[in-house]
């Protein structure tokens, strides 16, 4: 699945942004724990708006339970290491995604789950560089979120499949690029999905 993640992608985290996290795990942490957050509300806010669809409903609560779980065990990774959760500001990453998705209503959806896939599809990726260079608790936390993580892009791709009535190839190849964009410019501050450090 792994590589199925990096074909999907049209670029690779930058070396530069994987030093930036090594020096700033406390930070990087404490976003993680905001993106696991932000992704369970993402699926329950799809499960509340498309109750017609029962295979999407089913998917995102799924997702939107392993999700809460995954946040609960980065704020117990946190309080281990005496990092307290403060308030961080969002990186502009997934609103950067989000401002591309279709205001019709027939491929607003399509959109919305294509940039899902995205989002999962880049913490995979990132997840599997950083696993390496982090302590030994971490990497072991990083490698397992894979399969769970990545099962999630699977999910959201398909089911952008499912309800697109002409196929998804074009969107996920615009959307790739405005993702590219993002993770291959300078960003001011560092975040889990951060692009290029200005330092």
């Amino acid at each position: 699945m792994l590589q199925a993640i990096l074909d999907f992608l049209s670029c690779e985290t930058p070396v530069a942004w994987l030093d930036e996290a090594i020096r700033q795990q406390e930070t990087l942490l404490i976003d993680h724990a905001n993106c696991e957050k932000k992704a369970a509300a993402t699926a329950m806010n799809l499960l509340y708006r498309h109750t017609a669809k029962t295979d999407l409903m089913t998917r995102m609560a799924q997702l939107a339970r392993e999700e809460l779980l995954h946040f609960q065990q980065v704020v117990e990774i946190l309080a281990e290491r005496n990092i307290a959760y403060i308030r961080l500001s969002p990186s502009r990453y997934a609103s950067g995604l989000r401002s591309n998705i279709s205001k019709q209503e027939d491929m607003q959806l399509v959109d919305t789950l294509i940039v899902g896939a995205f989002i999962e599809a880049r913490s995979c990726e990132r997840f599997a560089k950083l696993a390496p260079l982090l302590d030994p608790k971490l990497e072991k936390f990083y490698k397992g979120l894979l399969r769970s993580e990545s099962r999630h892009f699977a999910d959201y791709l398909q089911l952008a499949r499912i309800y697109s009535s002409s196929g998804i190839d074009s969107r996920v190849a615009y959307f790739a690029q405005q993702e590219a964009e993002l993770i291959n410019s300078v960003d001011t501050q560092f975040r889990f999905h951060s692009g290029v450090p200005a330092n």
